[in-house]
């Protein structure tokens, strides 16, 4: 019987099953699935029933999600439209006014210099995914707002890197200017050369495929291909510290312009994994999350940080697009969608752990303030911007 219960197949289909709950409970309080899906995430994790643990079969399917979700996503847009100046420096000012606003909490509160710019750190992040998903879900990916968004949360990957290079650094004793800067160069090489290659090599590629008979009798062949490179790129992405679902996200909008004859459709493809895996992506931030270790000490520590949290992408985001000439709701939209910390604080929490430089205290809070601020975006989005969106027909 314990075979059966930790066999994957149990796994899986409990998973689905609960991914499916996710579904039904969001379609009852007219929220977006996002929402649904981490709160049945809470209820079957630890914090709760504990019928789920985040163990490694859950966290590799988790990964997979997220990675293929960045890959359908990238299918959206075009190179241009994220790669803008304006977009980097709403990135640029989105990572540094949180930290300065995590960093000055956390003195203010007594904790140590070093825990403080971990927790600075943590505040940088910002996960693409959520936003990214809710926006598709809203059929809101093409508006102006959005393009800035998913611009802003990609270069805003890169910078978070950065401080959490200069934070492990710091922990250790030492800052290597030398090392950050090569960190830097080889990022941002991945970006631009990856990007190139993309459109001008592997697109090619992948056309050239489907028009050879071999894909006539085998459509399906060209499609594995491609996410076979999404996978890769992905990998390569991990290679030079970012994280995979930045490559993944260069891969599809690496192959947007990519038109096939013979092949399957690879947003439609693509689609139908990303309605299995990105929906256990979004369970597993519930399921990670351990509600009984948070204790009244670290109460007001965790709601003020969470205010910061949310505060200060509002104005590190949302003042610089405001100024680039978008209007005022269009910029509310930028502050709030990069807002949600989700996977990325919640690692930079666990290093934080590992290395010793955070207590279990802050670890929890950390982690509790990224599902807080992963779950708030959903509902601004949907019952303030977006609250006459049904089917995409509401345009900020």
């Amino acid at each position: 019987m314990t075979e059966l219960l930790t066999s994957p197949e149990f796994q899986m289909s409990l998973l689905l099953l609960v991914a499916l709950a996710g579904y039904l409970i969001a379609s009852r309080i007219n929220q977006s699935a996002v929402i649904g899906l981490i709160f049945v995430g809470i209820l079957v994790g630890p914090s709760a029933l504990g019928w789920i643990q985040y163990t490694d079969f859950v966290s590799s399917l988790a990964h997979m999600g997220a990675v293929i979700l960045l890959f359908v996503i990238g299918l959206e847009f075009k190179l241009h439209e994220i790669m803008q100046i304006r977009n980097g420096i709403i990135a640029l000012l989105g990572v540094i006014i949180p930290w300065i606003g995590g960093y000055g909490l956390s003195i203010l509160f007594g904790y140590s210099g070093t825990s403080a710019i971990f927790i600075g750190t943590a505040l940088t992040a910002t996960s693409i995914a959520i936003t990214a998903n809710v926006l598709q879900e809203l059929d809101q990916l093409q508006t102006n707002a959005a393009k800035v968004v998913i611009g802003a949360a990609v270069i805003d990957d890169i910078l978070g890197l950065l401080a959490l290079s200069i934070s492990n650094e710091a922990a250790s004793g030492s800052v290597d200017g030398i090392s950050i800067a090569l960190m830097t160069i080889k990022a941002v090489a991945f970006v631009v050369i990856g990007a190139a290659v993309g459109v001008l090599i592997i697109s090619r590629i992948i056309e050239y495929i489907d028009e050879t008979p071999f894909a006539g009798k085998y459509p399906e062949f060209t499609f594995i291909f491609a996410m076979m490179m999404a996978f890769v790129y992905g990998i390569l992405a991990e290679t030079v510290g970012l994280s995979a679902i930045v490559g993944a996200f260069i891969a599809g909008v690496s192959f947007n312009e990519i038109k096939l004859k013979q092949g399957h459709d690879l947003k439609e493809g693509a689609g139908y994994l990303q309605i299995i895996f990105a929906s256990i992506f979004f369970l597993s931030l519930g399921i990670m999350v351990d509600l009984k270790a948070l204790t009244s000490e670290i109460v007001l520590f965790l709601v003020v940080l969470t205010i910061i949290a949310v505060v200060t992408k509002l104005i590190g985001c949302g003042v610089p697009a405001y100024f680039s000439g978008m209007s005022i709701k269009e910029s509310c939209i930028v502050g709030f969608g990069m807002a949600p910390r989700g996977e990325v604080a919640m690692i930079v929490a666990l290093i934080g752990l590992q290395k010793g430089v955070i207590n279990q205290g802050i670890y929890v809070t950390i982690i509790i303030m990224s599902l807080l601020t992963t779950m708030f975006t959903p509902l601004i989005y949907r019952n303030c911007f977006f609250r006459d969106c049904k089917n995409g027909v509401n345009t900020p």
